[in-house]
């Protein structure tokens, strides 16, 4: 069995196709199951794409035990710090509080002993000392974009992911290709403990698209958007850099994001001195980019690393076309329904935007191209490979016993 989920795991990441441990996919819903505590602990905290995955794959696995066609649902809650203001609006999940602590204090001490059967964590970290325990780690890139994160950050989960890679049953990541960096750093050593979950669009097309006056100011079919923060490996000064070039073709920048300076190492000088056709427009609301995605040339993803990329995703779901770096997890994301250009080469880039600029009917295509792409990938159907790997884990036991 091992040898032949090695090679199942190596032949989906040569062809970029969705990988589970093996009799993951064929383990029904209502199978018996026994006690699962979801890991809360992103409840409350700012919303990045990791608490948006963790988020919308709760909904969803709440929404699944809601159904009617569910003969035996699991017994599953979700436990968060005692002051914790939950706004998920569950239906089918208990929230269970507990703990004097919060944050990782909490996770680590009080968490593990609270939780009298398997736990799920879902937001890139979770307690060592638990078992049976399904994480879901969503990249390495403390360990490949190093300059991008303080030093404290990168130490913490320096020695906090591998420990998770060797004590939990299971290790969740979000593409192939993140799945092979958590090989390669040896955070993960076991390739049949992971499982391919990766992220949904649906949340997107929730959105009510609304534009804020900061929005609606910059919008237009001359507007390039760049979502993320200026961190090193986001590469949004390769974008800021081209400025000048892309003025001359009557195109500006437009910038959504910030960092949280607790994980990630502080933005470079240069930034501050940007040309008059790059706007920073910092955190605005999912309504907010919403309208601005539908009223724009295209989004601009030019980030060097990523274990799957939200936001080429929601830009795609929304009508808007995308082009993005021609690496990490991207090109598996986005298929044929994006552009695509080398992150360090900004002449490509020109062009790719150039040719949205003047060929509408490309433009048109690309777009729906892109809505089929989005489609692809569903919260929905990534909450059954989470259900279905608390099943099989509970099979395991079982007849471990």
């Amino acid at each position: 069995m091992h040898n032949l989920n090695a090679l199942r795991f190596r032949l989906a990441c040569l062809l970029h196709v969705p990988y589970q441990v093996m009799g993951a996919g064929n383990v029904r819903l209502n199978e018996t199951m026994s006690r699962w505590t979801i890991n809360g602990r992103f409840v409350g905290q700012p919303i990045g794409g990791v608490q948006r995955y963790a988020e919308e794959i709760v909904r969803s696995i709440d929404r699944h035990m809601g159904r009617r066609n569910v003969l035996r649902r699991p017994n599953i809650d979700i436990a968060v710090p005692t002051e914790t203001r939950v706004s998920l609006d569950l239906a089918n999940i208990p929230v269970r509080r507990f703990g004097r602590t919060k944050g990782l204090l909490w996770e680590q001490t009080e968490l593990p002993f609270h939780v009298s059967g398997g736990l799920l964590s879902l937001a890139n970290s979770g307690p060592i000392l638990k078992s049976p325990h399904i994480v879901c780690l969503h990249d390495a890139n403390t360990r490949s974009c190093k300059r991008s994160y303080t030093r404290a950050f990168r130490t913490f989960y320096g020695v906090l992911h591998p420990a998770l890679g060797k004590t939990a049953s299971r290790i969740a990541t979000v593409s192939n290709f993140s799945a092979g960096e958590l090989l390669r750093y040896r955070v993960a050593v076991d390739e049949t403990k992971i499982l391919i979950a990766p992220g949904g669009h649906e949340h997107a097309l929730g959105w009510k698209a609304a534009h804020t006056f900061a929005t609606r100011s910059v919008a237009g079919r001359g507007t390039i958007v760049a979502v993320g923060s200026t961190v090193d490996h986001k590469n949004i000064a390769m974008l800021v850099a081209l400025a000048p070039r892309l003025a001359q073709e009557g195109l500006q920048l437009a910038i959504v994001g910030a960092a949280n300076p607790r994980v990630f190492a502080s933005i470079k000088p240069t930034m501050a001195r940007a040309a008059t056709n790059v706007h920073w427009l910092g955190t605005i609301t999912d309504n907010a980019l919403a309208a601005l995605l539908q009223d724009c040339l295209c989004l601009a993803f030019p980030s060097l690393a990523e274990g799957f990329g939200l936001p080429p995703i929601e830009a795609m779901a929304l009508g808007c076309p995308v082009v993005v770096a021609n690496c990490a997890s991207l090109p598996e994301v986005c298929g044929g329904a994006a552009l695509y250009a080398s992150p360090d080469t900004p002449e490509i880039w020109l062009q790719q935007f150039r040719r949205l600029k003047s060929d509408c009917s490309f433009r048109r295509a690309l777009i729906e191209k892109g809505k089929i792409q989005a489609g692809n990938f569903r919260w929905d159907a990534t909450a059954s490979i989470y259900l279905n790997a608390l099943s099989q884990l509970d099979i395991e036991s079982s007849g471990a016993h």
